[in-house]
């Protein structure tokens, strides 16, 4: 029992540290950039003026989903990394 307390405070620890830690993601050739942290929130977004010249709101809309999903996919394995260094690479439960 104590050492699943230990270990439940481990986990703890390393979420609040991963929570802090950030992530870029781009897309279109770095046209759109987003940063996303560890609690799967995004920090920012950054569009180039270049995809303004394009006139193109279909293409703006699918590069800022696609680096914002890209940017949660990284912040997501970050945590999982960080996660691996406990568990020994054990998976976890409930997709933490």
């Amino acid at each position: 029992m104590q050492q699943a307390k230990k270990m439940q405070e481990r986990f703890q620890k390393i979420q609040e540290e991963v929570a802090v830690k950030t992530v870029e993601a781009q897309s279109g050739g770095g046209m759109v950039s987003c940063v996303v942290n560890g609690k799967q929130e995004l920090v920012s977004l950054k569009i180039t003026d270049e995809i303004w010249e394009e006139k193109d709101k279909e293409l703006l809309e699918d590069l800022i989903v696609a680096a914002i999903n890209e940017g949660l996919s990284k912040s997501k394995d970050m945590l999982q990394d960080e996660m691996a260094k406990i568990t020994g690479g054990m998976p976890l439960p409930f997709n933490l």
